[in-house]
């Protein structure tokens, strides 16, 4: 099947070409994040609707070779397509994160108050380059970092704190499970897992 738009004004087949391009490079950002966090059924299913768009939006490219505007409007969705996916990836905070907090304080209080707000904590005494310190280990959902950061900076601002990606967790306690973000149903598609 193809598209014949040659009777459009270039800027309409341009902005198709853009609106396309945005759509699928941000899908191909999220199927990278599903990937990389071992989310195998999602993947699949974006990666075909992105292959599809962005053959949507190369054909029109090959019939109109001759058209600048096309081009740019190729790289300009390509471009913004990126930074969107980048965006929503941030915004749906798909995934867990694993936080290690180092303070020479006591950071006993600092436990309490982290299981006070239901996230899962392990502390322990270690040694240090520079003497005895303190360790707490929490692994979280993602969407919770900054929370959890804001305790952290606020009992102990000096702290050192190692935040890592955590490709898959079993057992344990990951915090207070908080709704979804509202992305009408697809929202509680993907981010309602249990």
């Amino acid at each position: 099947m193809t598209f014949d738009f040659s009777h459009w004004p270039v800027w309409a087949g341009a902005l198709l070409i853009f609106c396309s391009r945005v759509t699928d490079v941000t899908l191909g950002t999220l199927r990278i994040s599903f990937i990389s966090r071992g989310e195998k059924s999602l993947a699949p299913i974006v990666a075909f609707f992105e292959m599809m768009i962005w053959l949507f939006a190369i054909s029109q490219i090959f019939q109109n070779l001759t058209n600048l505007a096309y081009y740019v409007a190729y790289a300009g969705g390509f471009a913004t397509g990126v930074f969107t996916g980048l965006r929503l990836e941030d915004r749906i905070a798909l995934g867990s994160r694993m936080i290690q907090t180092i303070t020479q304080e006591d950071a006993s209080e600092l436990a309490r108050s982290l299981r006070g707000e239901g996230f899962g904590v392990t502390s322990l005494r270690a040694a240090g380059a520079s003497g005895d310190v303190n360790v707490i280990f929490s692994v979280i959902k993602r969407a919770d970092v900054s929370r959890y950061m804001s305790i952290v900076r606020q009992l102990h601002p000096q702290a050192f704190a190692a935040i890592e990606d955590v490709r898959s967790v079993q057992k344990g306690v990951l915090g207070v499970r908080r709704p979804p973000l509202s992305f009408g149903g697809l929202g509680s598609f993907l981010l309602w897992k249990k």
